[in-house]
């Protein structure tokens, strides 16, 4: 038997990982799967848990009010010493970027247990941007024994880095196989309001920003020009999940308070969310893992940032980086809603992130290095 357990804490990471978990658990007679959560966020992890029916073996319940990043990171490391002392794994799976993701590749690295990083790779090769995700990534990659790159972009990265081929697998990115298990076209939300919304007549336009970076006047000029977008052209609402973070809320309050035909509710359920953005027009987010999600759904990104460390999508053509000014935000917004080729290029174009897949692929992984098993692995590719 291979013990493998999942380190995670975020609901973007419980997203992400959940079909990883519930793959690992498909092959009950090779595998002991041991799932361990830091919940450096709790509500919004307990969502996805709830909604993939993951129940932790071990919950550290790390969040408390006005948390730091020194916290979350000693907190987390100190956690899961015990945690890994007693249940010995063979193999520790961390994913992404979160300072969840950095603890626990150094607490299982302090036990020389090997690290499984998924969705590795992804770089914009400015370490303060976005922060402290870039650095995490590396410091992850750094620790990491088996790399799980969801794009040829993502390993060309590593090997960069010096990271032997042999341990690189390209596997498509998990969110793909969430996404695939979450969206339903006939899905009626809980929210009326959001039932009332006439998608089939009206270009909705879903919003979301949350980036330590944007925090202030960047997101004052998002706002102001998205204001002026849909005081311009009628048949446009607008579906703003506010984050909880007093600061955005501050900002959106001034700007946006009271708006025709802008929804600000509060942050969504992921399931909820996910069937969200398959009936809007176009997402304009600050978000990474939203650039992964939307194009899968054939939604056209504006990502509110100047660097992104997912430059597959921007290749592709399915996102666009428009950076925070406002003239920049209003005239590429109302470029898509306005000029029907350029909507439709982005629209159609080919989602460079996954097939469903990926988790079918780490798991092949692990059997394969762990379990001696020899499968023959096809690594996801355009």
């Amino acid at each position: 038997m291979i013990k493998v357990m999942t380190v995670f804490g975020t609901r973007p990471e419980a997203i992400k990982m959940a079909p990883v978990v519930l793959e690992l658990k498909k092959h009950a007679d090779k595998i002991q799967t041991v799932v361990a959560v830091t919940a450096q966020h709790r509500q919004m992890l307990d969502q996805v848990l709830e909604l993939f029916r993951i129940e932790p073996d071990y919950d550290l319940d790390i969040m408390s009010q006005g948390q730091t990043l020194y916290d979350i990171t000693t907190k987390s490391l100190m956690g899961l010493k015990s945690v890994l002392e007693q249940e010995k794994p063979d193999i520790v799976l961390v994913h992404g970027d979160t300072t969840t993701t950095f603890a626990g590749a150094l607490a299982a690295y302090y036990q020389q247990i090997p690290v499984g990083h998924v969705e590795a790779g992804l770089r914009t090769g400015n370490i303060y941007s976005p922060f402290p995700e870039e650095m995490n990534r590396k410091l992850t990659g750094s620790i990491a024994a088996i790399h799980f790159a969801p794009t040829a972009t993502a390993k060309a990265n590593l090997l960069k880095e010096a990271v032997a081929e042999k341990n690189i697998y390209v596997t498509g990115n998990t969110v793909i196989d969430a996404l695939m298990k979450t969206v339903d076209p006939a899905y009626t939300f809980e929210d009326e309001m959001l039932n009332h919304i006439d998608f089939l007549r009206h270009r909705v336009i879903l919003m979301t920003t949350h980036r330590r970076e944007n925090l202030g006047e960047p997101m004052r000029h998002i706002y102001k020009a998205l204001r002026s977008i849909v005081e311009e052209i009628p048949d446009t609402e607008v579906v703003f999940p506010v984050h909880r973070n007093p600061l955005v809320r501050k900002v959106v309050e001034e700007e946006l308070s009271g708006a025709d035909r802008i929804h600000l509710i509060d942050p969504m359920e992921y399931e909820p969310f996910a069937n969200l953005m398959n009936k809007c027009s176009l997402v304009l987010t600050d978000s990474g893992g939203i650039q992964e999600e939307a194009p899968s759904l054939g939604k056209p990104v504006l990502v509110l940032r100047d660097t992104t460390e997912r430059p597959e999508a921007v290749a592709a053509g399915t996102v666009r980086l428009i950076g925070t000014e406002k003239d920049v935000v209003y005239r590429e917004t109302k470029r898509l809603l306005t000029d029907r080729h350029a909507y439709d290029t982005m629209s159609n174009a080919v989602n460079p992130y996954g097939d469903g897949k990926a988790s079918q692929r780490i798991v092949q992984a692990i059997l394969r290095d762990f379990g001696g098993e020899e499968t023959v692995m096809e690594e996801f590719s355009l």
